[in-house]
């Protein structure tokens, strides 16, 4: 059996896209995610789907204890589960930066202390940590949710630094604007209008089975081959 792969926010999306493009190369799977039921609908083989919320490192850990105890150890963690909520530093409720934080942030910390270091002592494994375009330059209206995707970027560079000579990979994938569910948590309908008008003016954006194929891209390199960052986004996408 091929190397299990854990995809947190499996239900939708970018991650759904990579538990489809996984499982068509024969891997195991556990899927995390909120709702189960979007998860079993995705009818994959050799997978297992848990109601996970990535803030809980206690149920991340168990629900990773019992993938391993059917399909064998971690060989690649996927980090994907996020939340943007967009809106102006001087309106925007301050929960809504907490949540961010705790899912974007925490979440990605959580994941990691579940594998990192059994990964370290079998001197192999990979994280991929999706960030954004946003973990890269600022956007109107973005300052929280640039402050947890720089903070990924970060977090995943600063990691691979330290376990390099562990022979374990860190990974992070900055996508530009895809066709995924993240904006319906905007709460302003001006913000969400604006946006939406970006996407037309581009002529569409990127379907998430780009960034799936660019994980099992990076997935699929010699474990000796760490590609450190991808970047991808709509041709029309300036910035």
């Amino acid at each position: 059996m091929k190397q299990l792969i854990v995809i947190t926010g499996a239900s939708s999306g970018i991650g759904a896209a990579m538990a489809q493009a996984f499982s068509a190369k024969g891997h195991p799977l556990l899927l995390l995610a909120r709702r189960v039921e979007p998860m079993q609908a995705l009818g994959l083989e050799n997978s297992l789907s848990i109601s996970v919320d990535v803030t809980d490192a206690d149920a991340m850990k168990a629900a990773i204890a019992e993938a391993e105890a059917k399909f064998g150890p971690v060989g690649c963690l996927i980090n994907n589960a996020g939340v943007m909520l967009l809106g102006a530093a001087d309106v925007q409720d301050p929960a809504e930066w907490s949540r961010m934080l705790n899912i974007n942030v925490m979440g990605v910390l959580n994941g990691i202390h579940a594998v990192l270091a059994d990964m370290k002592a079998r001197k192999t494994g990979t994280i991929i940590n999706v960030s954004s375009v946003a973990g890269r330059k600022t956007f109107p209206n973005h300052a929280a949710y640039c402050a947890t995707k720089f903070a990924v970027h970060a977090l995943t560079e600063n990691i691979r630094e330290e376990v390099a000579m562990d022979d374990v990979r860190m990974i992070t994938i900055a996508p530009g604007a895809v066709e995924t569910a993240l904006l319906s948590h905007t709460t302003s309908e001006e913000i969400k209008d604006g946006y939406n008008d970006w996407k037309e003016f581009m002529g569409g954006v990127m379907d998430p089975t780009a960034v799936a194929d660019a994980a099992v891209f990076a997935f699929e390199q010699p474990q000796n081959v760490c590609v450190r960052e991808i970047v991808l986004a709509p041709t029309r996408q300036q910035p």
